[in-house]
């Protein structure tokens, strides 16, 4: 029988926490209580002044199609939150509005990626990152990275790395799914060593604004020439909302507009009047208040898993998330997060979904419940050590 569906679907490997996640929401329907610490989605709904001006949106008739690259005024609100925070200067006309910051990707690797060539990633990273490459024929190296680098690609593994089919990298600051930080020095190391090559750089700063007892610095402090990722699904909130940016220099602006119109025409119009209300000062306060929210819970966390055994060499600065190694268990990762599905109600993620390197015993934990709740999971997690069994599953 002839193959029905292309040789590039098939290489897109699904999230293995979904079957966890269905599994998790069957017990959820027959009346069992689940602590769900495996999706990447804060808690909190969209603040409310962000909610009434997508109202106003609606009750305006915003609802047709927007240029390509956005609305001009939200161009100019995300150009003046640049200004404000990190004291740069960038134009309005090198921003694109984008539906979610999947859509900043997708623009990027179908600008910047030839059919064959490949993308640097850090590996444990982001899944879908790789995944979009193999969409547009390109493929993604990746690089084995542990706690002895935070993580992250440096300079000394992008040289050890680069081949004749390499043409950039993408790194993340913060990164999912072990919230570190590339800090300014490190930031300008890797610009320099990609534009030695002639590489580009692209950089994921979805995250953004969920840092503790630091700032992210953005990569256009040191590289001005530098692809910027962001979105306004993790700090601001509006995950359903779908909408992301992509920075990019003033060259590549003709060519991503043109991308965009023939992607997906426009980002969604009631969302972009929407967001305009996120950089409001009484948006920011709420914006703020749940950042220190998060803190709260991450401050409680780590210290918590490490003293049931888990391994978590570097502390997260970033995100809301814990990446652990369960090697002191013994065992595979993924039958260890189905145990705790099926014991304890706690669900979640195991490594396999982030990449290759040392991904069967490594998981992750989102902090994206409350304190309370954390505290609930941590009492079952221990009690669910107790009858772990690493061949039991």
């Amino acid at each position: 029988m002839a193959q029905l569906y292309s040789a590039r679907s098939r290489a897109i490997e699904p999230f293995h926490v979904m079957a966890l996640l269905a599994r998790a929401n069957e017990l959820q329907a027959a009346g069992h209580d689940v602590i769900h610490l495996e999706i990447g989605e804060p808690d909190f709904t969209t603040a409310e002044p962000i909610i009434r001006a997508g109202q106003a949106a609606l009750a305006a008739g915003h609802t047709r199609y927007t240029a390509a690259r956005g609305l001009p005024q939200l161009r100019e609100a995300i150009a003046g939150f640049y200004a404000e925070r990190y004291r740069l200067n960038v134009d309005p006309q090198r921003i694109l509005v984008t539906p979610g910051g999947s859509g900043a990707l997708l623009l990027a690797a179908s600008l910047l990626v030839d059919p064959g060539k490949h993308w640097l990633l850090a590996d444990p990273g982001y899944p879908c990152n790789r995944h979009f490459l193999r969409l547009v024929e390109g493929a993604a190296q990746l690089v084995p990275v542990g706690p002895d680098v935070r993580y992250q690609l440096t300079p000394h593994l992008v040289e050890r790395h680069w081949d004749s089919d390499s043409v950039g990298a993408l790194v993340a600051s913060p990164a999912n799914p072990t919230g570190t930080l590339l800090h300014k020095d490190e930031l300008a190391a890797l610009s320099t060593c990609l534009k030695q090559r002639g590489g580009h750089m692209v950089v994921d700063e979805i995250y953004h604004g969920l840092t503790y007892g630091c700032d992210a610095p953005s990569v256009l402090e040191v590289d001005n020439d530098a692809f910027v990722l962001n979105s306004f699904s993790k700090y601001f909130g509006m995950t359903g909302w779908r909408l992301g940016w992509l920075v990019a220099p003033e060259a590549a602006v003709p060519e991503l507009e043109k991308l965009a119109q023939n992607l997906y025409i426009s980002a969604p119009s009631m969302a972009q009047h929407a967001a305009l209300a996120c950089f409001e000062p009484a948006t920011l306060a709420i914006l703020e208040e749940r950042r220190h929210e998060f803190q709260r819970r991450r401050d409680y966390l780590l210290p918590a898993l490490r003293e049931l055994g888990f391994a978590i060499a570097v502390e997260p600065e970033g995100a809301f998330y814990l990446y652990a190694d369960i090697s002191a268990f013994g065992g595979d990762a993924f039958a260890f997060c189905r145990h705790f599905i099926e014991t304890e109600h706690v669900a979640f993620t195991p490594g396999l979904d982030f990449g290759r390197y040392q991904a069967g015993h490594h998981v992750r934990f989102a902090y994206t419940q409350n304190v309370e709740r954390l505290q609930q999971a941590v009492e079952r997690i221990a009690r669910g050590l107790k009858s772990w069994k690493p061949d039991a599953l």
